[in-house]
């Protein structure tokens, strides 16, 4: 592999205008993150300080293992939610390592609404249920909630069960749940520390019951106090719910790690003994990254900011130019990369198809980086064959078994999202620039597509079209199209992993890798029929 001589003038006016633009965004997403990482109002904290307690991040960080890395998940699910409980609902979701085991923890936050959950909190739970089963990731619970919301109950009820299924699935299969209960785990929260393989209670502060003292006294006529229907003493000594009696938050957070010292073997990361960092700054990339997304890039710059020694084995470099497909390391971790330059021609598209069917063969992980518009249209392409040939990659992207991971950079729109392993194509971790919009098709297509339909209707029905109605429709229409594109729209219903910092690009994929190759890699040999 060779070292790619750097194309990038960091003096350049059109470098200064991304970079400003960049920055701005960030700016913007740094201020989300600050609403998200607030865990309830001053009051409800300083209550809970009064009390002795820590917070959902507090009890997180003495969890995770020291001078180890990790990423926090889907941090701003819920965002643009009008009646939901904020920017990442009410649990704070990070893959770390914990006893040199790399997990998933979820953690309530107790101290916002008291921990209920609300729809984006139910979305989060079931994207970490996916993520833990596809990775088979022991994950562990710090429990303190009120349960479902009950105002968003018909969005959570079905949401909240499929959680507890697949928590079953995953303890069939032998991927373990440790639950850790500080507090109140009520009505459905109980079955959490229920469902879970190993259950650790707090002395004293644990109260996990199906109903209440109030709602036993009227359901029943029958005269119970908490510790009696719940309490951490009763279910370690009575009930059996409880497999440890924690003495405090710390003790209980002790015991979690033994425990998990015995049950799992360290997490193997012999790739990363051979890593090398990239040769090219990454800070740089915020100059990259175009300050509007019509505006093209070569992809290259941005790949070798990230990738080791900032080398690359470009696979058919002089064929479909606007597919950039190479074989790298991330880390340490091999990876094959399939990224837009651009629209996505009939070159292009059997060029990935054939790329894909290689890394299978080879057992080896993909990145897909997004930026494309989707696959060029119009009359010499489709009768060509663009639709035989698109389907092909969209049948080579469903078909792999190795692990996908996306990342989009640009645009991802149309079937070309499909085709570069979109949201429903299920890669196993999608991260965001917080440039990136993707949808059916851009604003401006839509609201013109739009247009022209209304005009042909006029026309077939001798309608005089109102110009001004129809100018006010246009624009409203594109407006909305594109906030609904927006990457602050599409991380609040959880379409990724998260939105990141660029310069954070090789931290995140590094930890994504670590966790793909924690478990065997193994191609697919057979794919859906190619229609030729």
């Amino acid at each position: 592999m060779k070292v790619r001589k750097p194309t990038v003038d960091v003096l350049s006016s059109g470098f200064i205008e991304n970079e400003i633009s960049m920055k701005k965004l960030l700016s913007e997403l740094n201020s989300y993150y600050k609403l998200s990482k607030q865990e309830g109002s001053a009051a409800q904290i300083k209550r809970t300080r009064s009390r002795k307690k820590l917070l959902a991040r507090e009890k997180i960080d003495l969890l995770l293992d020291k001078k180890k890395p990790h990423i926090e998940l889907m941090p701003l699910a819920g965002l643009k939610h009008e009646n939901g409980f904020g920017a990442g609902g009410t649990t704070v979701v990070v893959l770390g390592y914990v006893s040199n085991v790399l997990c998933l923890i979820n953690a309530n936050v107790s101290t916002r609404k008291a921990g209920a959950v609300d729809y984006a909190t139910s979305l989060k739970n079931l994207r970490l249920s996916q993520i833990a089963k596809e990775n088979k990731l022991l994950t562990i619970n710090l429990v303190e909630s009120g349960g479902a919301n009950l105002p968003d109950q018909d969005r959570v009820f079905n949401n909240y069960g499929k959680f507890f299924f697949e928590m079953s699935k995953r303890s069939k299969e032998g991927i373990p749940t440790i639950s850790v209960v500080f507090g109140n785990a009520t009505a459905g929260g109980a079955y959490v520390p229920g469902m879970s393989d190993y259950s650790i209670f707090q002395k004293n502060t644990a109260k996990v019951f199906l109903a209440g003292p109030p709602l036993v006294k009227m359901a029943t006529n029958e005269d119970a106090n908490d510790e009696e229907l719940g309490g951490a003493q009763m279910h370690s000594s009575i009930s059996g719910v409880s497999d440890f009696l924690a003495k405090d938050e710390k003790d209980a957070i002790e015991i979690t790690k033994k425990i998990i010292k015995n049950i799992k073997k360290p997490t193997q990361n012999k790739f990363e003994n051979d890593s090398i960092a990239p040769k090219f700054d990454k800070k740089e990339i915020l100059g990259i990254i175009p300050s509007h997304l019509k505006k093209p890039f070569d992809i290259r710059d941005l790949v070798k900011r990230f990738i080791d020694a900032s080398e690359f084995i470009e696979f058919k470099e002089n064929y479909g130019r606007t597919m950039f497909c190479c074989w790298t390391k991330i880390n340490g971790y091999p990876v094959g990369i399939i990224a837009n330059n651009g629209v996505i021609f009939l070159e292009s598209a059997r060029k990935a198809t054939h790329f894909i069917q290689l890394a299978n063969k080879s057992n080896i992980p993909l990145l897909f980086i997004h930026n494309t518009t989707g696959f060029m249209v119009g009359k010499k392409y489709e009768q060509n064959g663009m639709i035989n040939v698109g389907s092909q990659l969209i049948h080579a992207v469903s078909g792999s078994t190795v692990p996908h991971i996306s990342l989009q950079v640009g645009n991802s729109y149309g079937a070309g999202n499909y085709a570069m392993c979109g949201r429903s194509f299920e890669p196993r971790f999608l991260f965001s620039y917080p440039n990136a919009k993707s949808g059916v098709m851009g604003a401006d297509q839509l609201s013109g597509v739009m247009e022209i339909i209304k005009r042909n209707s006029a026309s077939s029905l001798n309608k005089v079209i109102d110009e001004d109605k129809l100018k006010i429709e246009k624009k409203k229409l594109a407006e909305q199209a594109d906030q609904k594109a927006s990457v602050w729209h599409t991380t609040s219903e959880v379409w990724d992993d998260g939105v990141i910092d660029p310069t954070d690009t090789r931290k995140f994929l590094s930890l994504a890798l670590a966790t793909v190759y924690s478990n065997e890699i193994k191609g697919s040999s057979s794919f859906g029929v190619f229609r030729m």
